[in-house]
């Protein structure tokens, strides 16, 4: 009677999960830009268990602009990253580097440049002469070229002071810059660093308003040898994507957790900007939809605004179509 019933327990505790603990495959992971709002969906994977539950186990490590990140994840350093698919499309190009976009996080580009009232922009124009805090190999650097000449100014009228991504809204509010190369959703937070100066946004979209926003990328390596792990991490990050644009109020203190020194009002206040990015008006794709009618789309406006030569990218070179969301 005795050994019956310790039979029964053993099998209970096996059923119950009392076994060996499965291994989660290890995977590195860089944000675009420092750890500000705009970058909290990671966080929300991480904390809702959206990750654990694709089987892996992921570092998140704090990226320093787009070039920076595409260098890393080319050369092994991480499995994924994001970065925004212009700079991609045009650091590829220039450096042939081997990386490859799985998802488009926003179907909008958020780069802009950002002033406060009274510095002296009010609309593009006004940028000729100026100086712009940015990381070097930033987004909004990079692009900027494709931006000026849709603004029908000169880039090189415009001088780019290279200066860390968590200095920028501080160097702005001081007038020791004119402006800096931020994304749209930053605006409560350079309002809050100027304590209460209104901000002024010049989004990039207004004038080129094809371009994707930020993207997935991974190693042509890792997607061709592992595209299990691919398809596992992209369906939990953006499924994290999904929740942070749905309840934007739960995700500042998910960061904060995280991040102690980020401010979670103004991280839930990014992410409910940045919202219409991830689904505009009118999209009826999934979250992450990346095609290759847009890609083609995009290619040719940057050929046409002289950032990259005619012919010398396809698609295929920039984007893993087979692995995108459907």
């Amino acid at each position: 009677m005795k050994k019956s019933v310790l039979l029964v327990i053993m099998v209970v505790v096996t059923a119950c999960g009392g076994g060996p603990p499965v291994e989660r495959a290890k995977v590195n992971y860089l944000t675009s830009f420092s750890t500000f709002g705009r970058d909290a969906y990671v966080y929300v994977a991480q904390e809702r268990g959206f990750f654990e539950q694709a089987g892996l186990d992921v570092t998140i490590t704090p990226g320093t602009g787009s070039v920076d990140v595409l260098k890393l994840v080319a050369g092994g350093r991480a499995e994924f990253g994001i970065a925004d698919f212009t700079a991609t499309a045009i650091t590829v190009t220039k450096e042939k580097l081997p990386v490859t976009t799985i998802a488009a996080v926003q179907q909008r580009s958020l780069a802009a440049i950002v002033a406060l009232e009274g510095n002296g922009i009010s609309k593009p124009a006004d940028l000729a002469g100026k100086k712009i805090g940015d990381q070097p190999g930033s987004t909004n650097q990079v692009m900027f070229p494709v931006y000026a000449k849709a603004a029908g100014i000169d880039p090189a009228q415009v001088q780019f002071v290279p200066s860390s991504p968590p200095s920028l809204p501080q160097l702005l509010a001081a007038g020791q810059v004119d402006g800096i190369g931020q994304f749209v959703v930053g605006k409560p937070l350079i309002e809050a660093a100027a304590k209460g100066r209104k901000a002024v946004v010049l989004p990039y979209g207004d004038l080129v308003p094809d371009l994707y926003g930020n993207a997935l990328v991974a190693s042509k390596d890792t997607a061709a040898q592992k595209p299990d792990l691919v398809r596992q991490f992209s369906g939990a990050l953006l499924k994290g994507l999904t929740y942070a644009i749905e309840h934007p109020d739960e995700v500042g203190p998910i960061l904060k957790k995280y991040q102690p020194a980020q401010d979670a009002g103004v991280a839930s206040a990014e992410v409910a900007l940045m919202a219409p990015y991830v689904k505009p008006s009118g999209f009826t794709g999934p979250v992450g939809e990346l095609t290759q009618p847009r890609v083609e789309k995009i290619l040719r406006t940057l050929v046409e605004a002289g950032a990259i030569p005619d012919g010398s990218v396809r698609p295929d070179d920039l984007a893993s179509f087979a692995l995108a969301p459907k």
